[in-house]
């Protein structure tokens, strides 16, 4: 990728996460990002094209997060790194998942299929573990890391390391 077509990305980042999608037209990120709005077209076809590279960094991004849990073996220690993957994003990168998250609701973005990796591995974990319901159990981590993580990017004043603890000692971590 280019730098004018990081530059786009990333202008186009900033203003879809404080203005939303649909309120940002693609002459904005050509002037945020210093270039002319047929660079734009260009390099990503349209504003969709546009939205779908920056989703696709998400893809990527999760990816990367997941890939220490999935190829964990321990079945204690997997499920320990799901509870504490939210605590290792950088605060740098918050505009990005703001994102992320802005857009499932605006853009009703299933992140199911995103997820199903880590599904599959905390699933693993628990029938490893003897759980009695242990695709439940997974679902009910990964629902807890959609809240942590999206209770975090709102600022909110719950206290997300202590709600890890708390879930490290539940299951015995």
């Amino acid at each position: 990728m280019t730098e004018k077509q990081e530059k786009i990305l990333q202008s186009a980042l900033e203003l879809f996460a404080k203005e939303g999608f649909h309120a940002t037209s693609t002459s904005k990120v050509a002037k945020n990002a210093c270039v002319s709005e047929g660079l734009i077209f260009r390099h990503f076809g349209n504003k969709e094209g546009l939205l779908s590279a920056i989703l696709q960094l998400g893809e990527n991004r999760i990816k990367a997060l997941f890939v220490d849990i999935v190829m964990e073996s321990d079945p204690k220690e997997v499920i320990r790194k799901a509870i504490l993957m939210t605590s290792g994003i950088d605060k740098a990168d918050y505009d990005f998942w703001k994102l992320q998250f802005k857009l499932k609701w605006e853009l009703e973005v299933s992140s199911d299929k995103k997820m199903e990796p880590l599904k599959m591995a905390l699933t693993n974990a628990f029938n490893k573990l003897g759980y009695e319901e242990p695709e439940l159990e997974a679902n009910l981590i990964i629902l807890f890391i959609d809240g942590i993580g999206s209770a975090v990017l709102k600022g909110s004043e719950l206290d997300s390391e202590e709600m890890m603890r708390f879930l490290i000692k539940k299951y015995n971590l």
